[in-house]
């Protein structure tokens, strides 16, 4: 099917696409939305067992139910392009990982896996940057406790 080639036409000929799926199951219909395709066409059976040229791949009721329910899903899980935190997002932070330092730290002293961890909550310098901070000096007297962020870090 090459699906990959649908991002393509649509943003080459800046046009809404459509797939006319004649594909057993559907999960190419529910991918080609994740790839740009706005309508779905897929041949329909209320039961496949009466046969016809396209009843190999016709949906039987519940199975179009599914695949409504999933397309549906995946278009709420797309969402929209953005960088920002949702509430839920800010909420959970408390539950991830951020870097602390865990002693206190004179200034011009360096950072050390024994004054600086990753540890919860997540209101610190994130975890990524534990080896560009390691080995650094203080900039000032830091508390233990100090969630860890780059102002810190001479």
């Amino acid at each position: 099917m090459n699906l990959r080639t649908i991002p393509n036409l649509s943003e080459t000929f800046n046009v809404l696409l459509s797939l006319f799926d004649h594909i057993l199951g559907i999960s190419v219909s529910v991918e080609a939305v994740t790839l740009a395709v706005k309508t779905v066409a897929k041949h329909f059976t209320l039961c496949r067992a009466d046969g016809g040229p396209e009843a190999a791949f016709s949906l039987e009721p519940d199975e179009l139910r599914q695949m409504v329910k999933s397309i549906r899903e995946v278009e709420k899980a797309l969402g929209g392009v953005s960088y920002e935190l949702t509430e839920k997002m800010k909420n959970s932070r408390e539950f991830s990982r951020s870097l602390f330092v865990t002693q206190d730290i004179k200034e011009g002293e360096k950072f050390t896996e024994e004054n600086v961890r990753s540890i919860r909550p997540g209101f610190g310098m994130h975890p990524r940057y534990y080896y560009d901070i390691i080995g650094k000096e203080a900039k000032q007297n830091i508390e233990k406790g100090t969630p860890m962020n780059w102002n810190l870090v001479k």
